[in-house]
This record gives C-alpha cells, structure tokens and sequence, in this order.
C-alpha cells in the first residue's frame, strides 16, 4: 500500500512540475511579446490553454512567474560557468571562456536577463515568496562562487594581480550587468541597433588584461 501511494505521489509531483514547464514556455512567449507591463495572467494562461485560477496554484503574481524564468537563466547560467570551470584550459582561457557564456544567456532571452539585473533594485522583491527568493540567492551564489575560484587559482599560480578574487569577480560580473542595462537603455531611447553583445566584449577584453600580472 505504501508503494502505491508514493508511486500515486510522484506521478503527480511529475504532472505538476509538467504542468509548471508550460506555463513558464508559455509566460516567455508572452512576456517576449508583450512586457512585463502589458502582459496579465489571464494572457498567459490563454497561452497555456489553462484557466487563471489555475495559474495562481502554482505563481503568486505575474512578477513572481517573471521573476521564475530569471531563475530559470541563472540555473542555465550556473550550468554552463561550471562547464567552463571543468575544461582542461588555462585560467585566462577560462575567463574568455565566461565571456561567451554570458554573451550566450543574454542571446537566449535578453529581456529576461535584465529583468533579473533589475531585481536587485525594484519593488518586485517585496512581492516574491520566500521560497524565491532562497533560489535566486542559491544559483547566484553558485555561479559567482565559480567565478571567483578561477580567479583565485590564477592569483595562486602568479597569473593574475594580487586583489582579493572576491572583488575581481564582482567587477567581473558587475561589467556584464551594468552594460546589459546601459547599453540596452540606449538602444531602447534611441531606437539604434543592438551593440551589447560588442560592447561585453570590449569590456572583458579590457578586464582580462587589467587582471593579469604585467
């Protein structure tokens, strides 16, 4: 009997986490179309082909679903920095390595990627549950971790400047941010093309540089 009730249970823990990955393809379609503003969870959920009040069973609010595909970029994010951290190569191709894998998650959902810039410092975190709020904190720690081990072992091997790696991986990671965001605003006021993707990269050219020993 006992077997046959988890058996019960983990089939519907499989619907449900089922029934959560369609709504999040379904939120990112419409987000993608319409904003964060314009977009509603009766959209969404028409998009998904499910009922409002179905939506609320499983996201507190349109900023918390948001706010879960942020969450969705930071897992990929940490997915692939430990990828590059596994690679037979040295640290300084390491760092370049980090590069690609940032221009990668900002080609896989740009408005994404700064709405999760942007948590930081909005009033979206007051309306997040608990349990959200412990995941962002979880893969951004685990990516940034990665991060600053690299650097640390390049300060060991006498590779980069003696600086605490802790901030060297926050210019690291702040460089990425605050480009996204300024260089995204500029396109958005003066309606020119996309140079984020260049302007990163110009950006951690210089940074890998200015961290290496002369």
């Amino acid at each position: 009997m006992m077997g046959f009730d988890m058996g019960i249970y983990e089939r519907k823990q499989r619907e449900r986490e089922q029934r959560k990955s369609e709504i999040l393809d379904a939120a990112r379609k419409v987000f993608s179309e319409k904003g964060l503003h314009t977009a509603t969870m009766e959209k969404i959920a028409s998009e998904a082909e499910l009922s409002p009040g179905t939506l609320y069973l499983y996201f507190k609010n349109k900023e918390e679903l948001h706010t879960s595909l942020s969450i969705e970029i930071l897992k990929r994010l940490v997915k692939e920095v430990h990828k590059v951290v596994k690679l037979d190569i040295s640290v300084e191709e390491k760092i370049e390595k980090f590069m690609d894998v940032f221009i990668e998650i900002y080609d896989y959902d740009s408005n994404i990627l700064i709405n999760l810039f942007h948590l930081q410092s909005g009033e979206t975190l007051m309306n997040l549950s608990d349990d959200v709020l412990k995941e962002i904190k979880k893969y951004s720690t685990q990516s940034h971790r990665a991060i600053v081990d690299v650097i640390r072992q390049g300060i060991e091997q006498g590779i980069f400047i003696d600086e605490h790696p802790v901030a060297l991986a926050d210019i690291l990671w702040a460089s990425y941010a605050g480009i996204v965001l300024w260089v995204d605003s500029k396109r958005l006021l003066n309606n020119k093309k996309d140079f984020v993707k260049s302007t990163l990269r110009t950006a951690f050219s210089i940074i890998g540089k200015g961290i290496k020993k002369v």
